[in-house]
């Protein structure tokens, strides 16, 4: 499918501004800073398993199916319900606090959120 594969992040924008609006602590936006994160994205169909790894060993797994509504994690570790929809071949979701877009674009899986006028910018190339 469109998404499935293994991604690491190459290039962020706007990464200290996002993380601040959205509550993170200082401490922890400067832990963040630079991580190489590793997107793995598995696909079938409407059904999708949406994992982040961090390099301190961390992860992030998010399980949904597109137009129904589930239990996500959000970049600040918080838990809420959301129900991801794929509008023009973008998956988005609406969290409580910013919306996430993300969709492949030359082989890259790029990841652009949202909160008030602050966007956060994601590039992940492809790894398999």
């Amino acid at each position: 499918m469109a998404f499935s594969g293994k991604y690491e992040m190459e290039s962020e924008k706007n990464y200290d501004e996002f993380m601040k609006i959205i509550g993170l602590p200082s401490d922890v936006i400067e832990k963040g800073r630079n991580f190489k994160i590793v997107t793995e994205v598995q696909q079938d169909g409407n059904n999708f398993t949406w994992s982040q790894l961090y390099p301190s060993g961390h992860s992030m797994v998010n399980k949904f199916t597109i137009g129904k509504e589930c239990d996500m994690e959000t970049v600040g570790g918080k838990k809420c319900k959301a129900t991801v929809q794929m509008e023009g071949g973008k998956v988005v979701v609406n969290f409580p606090n910013y919306r996430t877009t993300s969709e492949i674009v030359d082989g890259k899986l790029v990841e652009i959120s949202t909160y008030k006028d602050v966007t956060y910018e994601r590039v992940s190339r492809r790894l398999a």
